[in-house]
């Protein structure tokens, strides 16, 4: 049986990366992978209640990120619409495509240390629709904002799901995390940098400002609209340390108190109430229900392979072949959590090693810091590898393949060279 849903798992990974040969959504294959593997692994289990039970525990993981997915969508979308992001497009805004380059990868790299990987993709994305008019280079400007907002994510504690984990359970802390992992993130974000820099040439040609939300939005609106939206990002991490709420949470709150500014801004200007594209109940619309579908399929199809012991198994044998080679061990996960979500990748590793008082496994040991660095810069290495990847493959049209081509090479230099940064720091400091 886990033979099986081995296989149907890699003929849905091979659909999904020949998505643009196919001519089929992401999204098909990753709901008919999910209900096969599922069915599957419920057909090998004696116990109806022990399968059902655990899949709405992975459920509940799940919606527990599709939640905060849709709220930072939509915050997102509301302050696009109301042309809160123009003010970021003026500090970006230069004619040298390579500047931009450096720009934008400079802002992605910190504000995914400060929200997360997650939500800065979004918010740069909407940015870079306001810079860039032609697909093409959107899509080139795309994959650098993938990279950065992983690499950004591994040297904070909040930046992506991975660390976080480690940081709750105590096998990295604040101060440590940061120390140690942020000048290998920065070099690997600068080397994948510098290889992007050889696909742009020329000027930036910006795309015309719509009208519509220019004449009618106050400079003053637009401000207000753009604080409590991204001040709202902001405060998520601080939400989740001060009640210990999951993020999906406070992302809802900031969602209800922007949503709450919105309509009272409408409802004392006159000029906006009747700028129905404007309403929150309208952007809802624009949310990319099939990127929500796929991240939901992928995510519940790997949780399978969490289940059947796939993950753990492999973990075990990764560990006896490389004779404790951390830097092998934790580099190979980086790599395989470019094809499978890293969430569960980590999650079989603090079960396979308990930490110690001293040496490797301790907090802030050499093992965990190389994990937190490995699967979240590794997840850049394919489009389908992070949260990050997922959203722009969805907001862009960018295809697996075409990543693949492109970047796959990029995101493996970088990381490569973060991690040789890490062994001369540790080795002369």
């Amino acid at each position: 049986m886990v033979t099986a849903i081995v296989t149907f798992f890699i003929l849905g990974y091979l659909c999904i990366a020949l998505e643009s040969v196919l001519k089929i959504n992401k999204a098909v294959p990753a709901l008919l992978m999910c209900v096969i593997c599922w069915t599957l692994y419920a057909c090998g289990v004696g116990d109806s209640a022990d399968y059902s039970g655990r899949l709405l525990h992975h459920l509940g993981e799940t919606c527990e990120i599709l939640f905060f997915l849709m709220g930072a969508m939509t915050i997102v979308e509301i302050v696009d619409a109301n042309g809160g992001f123009y003010f970021v497009h003026d500090a970006l805004a230069t004619k040298s495509k390579k500047t931009l380059l450096w720009r934008i990868t400079a802002m992605t790299f910190i504000l995914s240390a400060i929200l997360d990987n997650l939500t800065t993709s979004i918010v740069m994305i909407m940015v870079l629709r306001k810079l860039i008019e032609d697909h093409k280079d959107r899509m080139i400007y795309g994959g650098i904002i993938i990279i950065a907002a992983n690499a950004g994510g591994a040297f904070s504690p909040i930046g992506d799901v991975t660390t976080i984990m480690l940081w709750i359970k105590g096998m990295i802390s604040t101060g440590g995390v940061i120390s140690q992992l942020i000048i290998p993130s920065i070099v690997s974000v600068v080397v994948s940098a510098l290889c992007v820099s050889l696909y742009l040439k020329g000027e930036v040609v910006a795309p015309k400002r719509s009208e519509a939300n220019e004449v009618r939005n106050s400079p003053a609106d637009r401000k207000i609209i753009l604080i409590f939206g991204v001040g709202g990002l902001i405060f998520v991490p601080i939400f989740r340390m001060l009640t210990g709420l999951p993020p999906f949470m406070g992302i809802l709150l900031a969602l209800g108190v922007l949503w709450l500014v919105s309509e009272w801004r409408s409802n004392r200007c006159s000029i906006l109430a009747g700028d129905s594209h404007l309403k929150v109940t309208t952007l809802l619309s624009r949310i990319d229900l099939a990127t929500i579908l796929f991240f939901l399929g992928i995510l519940l199809a790997v949780a399978t392979l969490q289940e059947t012991g796939v993950l753990t198994a492999f973990g075990q044998w990764l560990n006896e072949v490389s004779n404790g080679n951390h830097y092998l061990v934790t580099g190979v996960i980086g790599v395989v959590s470019s094809i499978v979500d890293n969430v569960p990748l980590v999650a079989g590793c603090m079960d396979m090693y308990a930490i110690a008082p001293t040496g490797d496994f301790a907090c802030d040991g050499l093992f965990w810091q190389l994990l937190a660095y490995c699967a979240g810069v590794g997840g850049s290495m394919l489009i389908i590898g992070s949260a990050a990847g997922v959203v722009v493959m969805g907001l862009e049209k960018i295809s697996f393949g075409w990543y693949l081509r492109r970047f796959t090479w990029i995101a493996f230099a970088g990381y490569i060279a973060g991690m040789g940064a890490y062994a001369l720091e540790t080795l002369f400091m």
